[in-house]
């Protein structure tokens, strides 16, 4: 499957008609539309020069999460740690923001444009501990072809 989704995020990525906010939103869209056990596919980005992230393009139902702070939340972690977070239980996590109570776990990578983290794909999932090593590189493929876009 996730052979397949790679090649539609290079023609996405590579479509130089679309613009960067509308090639995010279809990858947002093909990733929540293919993938069974991604419920909120969304982008979340540093907010200028702010210690914030500020949601991007997303997928899914609408959130009041728009702005998190660094530290805060799994998002806000990884903002700060630069490194992939993945929960498999948020019910198990103490510093996680609730978006909805259908979620049960979280995968976060961050998006690294010229060494610097600017940002990160955040999936919630309703299906409780989904996410695998294979979910973990195909993000990380996501986010290497993203960088190239912005």
């Amino acid at each position: 499957m996730f052979d397949t989704l790679k090649e539609q995020i290079l023609s996405i990525t590579s479509n130089s008609d679309a613009n960067t906010d509308t090639q995010l939103q279809q990858i947002c869209d093909l990733l929540k539309e293919n993938i069974p056990h991604y419920d909120w596919v969304g982008f979340y980005f540093k907010n200028g020069d702010k210690n914030e992230l500020k949601l991007g393009p997303y997928a899914g139902a609408p959130t009041d999460h728009i702005i998190i702070p660094f530290g805060k939340g799994i998002c806000g972690q990884v903002a700060v740690s630069n490194e992939n977070f993945v929960v498999p239980d948020v019910k198990a996590q103490d510093n996680y923001i609730a978006c909805s109570i259908t979620v049960k776990a979280e995968i976060v990578v961050p998006l690294f444009v010229n060494g610097e983290n600017i940002g990160q794909i955040d999936i919630d999932s309703n299906t409780p501990d989904p996410f695998t090593a294979e979910d973990e590189r195909f993000l990380e493929f996501i986010n290497t072809e993203v960088a190239k876009i912005l």
